[in-house]
Parts: structure tokens; sequence; C-alpha cells
């Protein structure tokens, strides 16, 4: 017997670009470090009013400086990331509740789905420039992650449950707890202590934290898989 996985909790709203980042650099690593990842659909919006911070793409510079580092990114990580064409619409006005209910709903029901959909909802958003609000544009996220037309809607119908609200409340402020002020944070659990650390740029202080070796963030067994 080796040592017990360590357990990653990973706290992200597919309306964070910087958190797909995250997530996908979590998701190639889960099989190559000794870890135990925890998906926490949140919603960035509830953090960012409880924290009282203010999305970066509203200071110009920072917005101006974001598409900049998104274009690096998305070479570096090798994820099809680019910005929306209306970007301020898409973060301020249309937001992400729906979806994130539409995970938090499927995180209950069928977790096994979860990391596959979450992806399709960020393909759309943030590859595709493509809608992330109506119920149709969710269905069609889930079933080309392969859940079936039928679990899809069984799914979409649980969304305005109240253990569904709920339970992304819940998730949202165990993240406030935690000390967030945007997302992704990543929540390491090593001896006891639970560490958080916040954005995709600290995957080598977790590797750090852990024991681990870092390998950038697309580590070798991955492109051998590319």
């Amino acid at each position: 017997m080796g040592p017990l996985p360590r357990t990653l909790e990973l706290f992200y709203d597919v309306l964070s670009p910087y958190s797909w980042l995250g997530f996908e650099v979590l998701c190639r690593y889960q099989n190559i470090w000794n870890i135990r990842l925890q998906l926490r659909p949140s919603l960035i919006a509830g953090i960012m009013k409880d924290s009282g911070n203010k999305p970066p793409a509203l200071l110009p510079r920072k917005a101006q400086y974001l598409r900049g580092d998104i274009k690096l990114l998305r070479q570096q990580f090798q994820v099809p990331i680019q910005f929306p064409g209306d970007f301020l619409s898409v973060i301020l006005e249309k937001g992400s509740l729906s979806a994130m209910r539409f995970l938090t709903a499927l995180s209950l029901e069928h977790p096994e789905m979860l990391e596959k959909v979450s992806r399709e909802l960020w393909m759309r958003v943030w590859s595709r420039d493509e809608d992330i609000t109506e119920p149709q544009s969710i269905l069609a996220a889930a079933e080309k992650a392969g859940m079936t037309a039928e679990q899809a809607r069984g799914i979409l119908e649980k969304i305005s449950t109240p253990k569904v609200k709920n339970q992304l409340r819940e998730t949202t402020e165990a993240a406030c707890k935690y000390g967030a002020f945007g997302l992704p944070i990543t929540v390491a659990h090593v001896d006891g202590q639970a560490h958080m650390l916040f954005g995709s740029d600290r995957m080598e202080l977790l590797a750090y934290l852990l024991g681990e070796k870092w390998m950038g963030p697309v580590p070798p067994a991955m492109n051998a898989r590319l």
C-alpha cells in the first residue's frame, strides 16, 4: 500500500477562462500525481460580490493584458481557448447561473460526467463563442459530452430545485470560507491542513506542497497521447 491520495478541490465556474486552464492541468495530472481530484462547480458572481472584487476585464489595461495572456496560454497549455466576440456581455449580462446549476445537479446525480460536460461548456463559451445560457445550449454541451438526450433533460429539469440551488450556494460559500476572491481556487488538503491557491499559475507551488513533480502544463505522459 502506497500513501493515500491527497484530496484536491477545484472550485471553478465555466465563465472563468483561467478556471478552464487550471481544470485541464489538474485533469492531466490526476493520473500522474497521487491525488483525488474533486470538481466543485461554483458561482464566480457570488464570490466577486462576497469578496468585493470586480471582474478584471472592467479595467481597460487589465482587459487588454488578458487578451494577450490568453493567446499565449492557449499555446503553452494546449487548450483551444479564445476570447468571445462580445466579451463584456458574456461575462456581465449573460453570466453562468443556469450552466453552473446544471453542473451542480450533475455532480449530485452523475458525477462521472462532470469533467466532460464542464469541458464542453467551456468549449462553447471560451473556444467557439457560443451561448451557454439557453436550455438548448446546455443540452447540446451535455450531449456532446456523451450524455443521452433523456439523461441531459432529466438533469436540466432539476436545476431550479431547492436541492440544486442550495448545493451551488453552499459550494460557493465554501470557496468564500477558504478565502476565495475569484476563481479558480485549488484547495490542497495536506497533513491535516487546507492550502488555498488562487489562479491557474500556482501549479508548481501545488506540486511542491504535495511533494510531487511539476512537469509543466502538458506533462510528458500527456504528450505521448496528443
